[in-house]
């Protein structure tokens, strides 16, 4: 991607970090409801209580994002990862119209289950993120924030776009996080930087969405930077699974690391890459809840490009053999995914995945199933399948390693 393909008046490094770190921050501010598109205001929780505490299963709070075009690949995403225990904070970014949000705040009260449980929340406001530049950290981070307010009992924090999907039930990732501590974060990281160094770290650029109505591209600034003393750079995944404490760390900061380094990473290329890996590798207080490893599954090229390959059927027994709990990306309604549907998600496209908590969902009536939930039974009682005990197996052999470790430079 070329860099310089739009050059609007520029801000200086410093101003554009000032806006990154507001645009973070600014949430906290916010009168309620926090420019959502469909708030909870006036009404009532869901009739069953959520258990919460170490005998019960986790939860976990879902940001989804996408663009424009992409609500129905949202609501799809949606539907597959949905469970009443969970918390959901719909973005659709600039490149999306008003309407376009209207009508995901509106599909948003479809689902009965979702009208009952009050947990699918929709970003009402629009601002531009771009993918390679820092934007898209203020508006991971906004999202963090949001639910973090909004959602007071959940355990981890999942980042997921509509171009991912889930390959295990959320019965199954219940039942594998029930396993390990709740403290832990899994956040794929290295140290060793390689080309990185000088093209991301010591080159600056200017996030033009940060300040821009539009999704706009960065652009590069003129000046170079040398490489940081006081912290060492970390890098790897933009998707993580964070921890509740660490999350309230990023936002909230009681100490000054995470401020410091938003600053930092504002004139970063790719900063979703290396803000989160940095911030907890950098902290002693959390340094050791971290487990190398985002539970994704991706195909790369060789050489890799910036992004990971399209994923379609030849990829569903390695998909499926990689203990991954989700993948990426995928193609809008391709086949593979309704495979992913019928063989590991037991449901159709255009309904909720079964479990305990619904007890008709599925069921046999007039000639055909069941499409809607209607009935509640216990959100607290999970029934996970072999995919549950594959994931369980795999994350009890990666959370022994924890920490991170400082590579050599090859």
């Amino acid at each position: 991607m070329k860099l310089g393909a739009m050059r609007p008046c520029r801000l200086p490094p410093a101003i554009a970090a000032a806006a990154l770190a507001a645009a973070a921050l600014l949430v906290l501010f916010r009168a309620s409801p926090y420019g959502l598109a469909y708030p909870r205001a006036g009404v009532q929780p869901g009739p069953p209580l959520v258990a919460r505490g170490p005998g019960s299963p986790p939860s976990f709070a879902y940001w989804i994002s996408g663009t424009g075009g992409e609500g129905r690949r949202v609501l799809r995403l949606l539907r597959a990862v949905y469970h009443p225990r969970n918390q959901y904070l719909l973005h659709l970014d600039a490149g999306a119209s008003r309407d376009e949000r209207t009508e995901l705040a509106a599909a948003a009260r479809d689902e009965a289950a979702w009208r009952e449980f009050t947990n699918v929340d929709v970003v009402g406001e629009s601002y531009a993120v771009d993918r390679t530049g820092s934007s898209v950290l203020a508006a991971a981070l906004h999202g963090a924030a949001v639910l973090l307010r909004i959602g007071a009992d959940w355990d981890w924090f999942v980042t997921l776009s509509s171009w991912d999907y889930p390959l295990v039930t959320q019965d199954d990732l219940f039942y594998a996080f029930s396993s390990v501590p709740r403290h832990l974060n899994f956040i794929d990281h290295t140290s060793n930087l390689g080309w990185k160094e000088h093209e991301r770290f010591e080159k600056l650029i200017v996030d033009a969405s940060l300040y821009m109505d539009k999704n706009t591209q960065p652009f590069p600034a003129t000046e170079t930077r040398q490489m940081p003393e006081a912290f060492k750079i970390f890098t790897g995944s933009p998707w993580v699974i964070l921890s509740r404490n660490f999350t309230e760390h990023c936002v909230h900061g009681w100490d000054n690391l995470p401020r410091r380094l938003l600053m930092y990473f504002a004139n970063a290329a790719y900063s979703m890459e290396s803000y989160f890996q940095t911030v907890i590798c950098s902290s002693s207080d959390f340094r050791n809840t971290t487990v190398n490893g985002d539970l994704r599954y991706f195909v790369w090229d060789d050489p890799p490009g910036l992004e990971p390959r399209i994923l379609d059927e030849t990829h569903f027994d390695n998909m499926v053999n990689s203990s991954a709990a989700f993948a990426r990306r995928f193609a809008e309604d391709a086949p593979v995914l309704k495979r992913v549907d019928d063989e590991l998600l037991n449901r159709s496209s255009a309904q909720l995945v079964p479990g305990v908590w619904c007890r008709n969902l599925g069921e046999k009536q007039g000639g055909g199933d069941v499409k809607a939930c209607s009935k509640w039974g216990d959100i607290n009682v999970v029934r996970p399948g072999r995919a549950g005990e594959r994931l369980r197996r795999f994350m009890s052999e990666i959370i022994h390693i924890r920490g991170c470790t400082v590579t050599a430079a090859s």
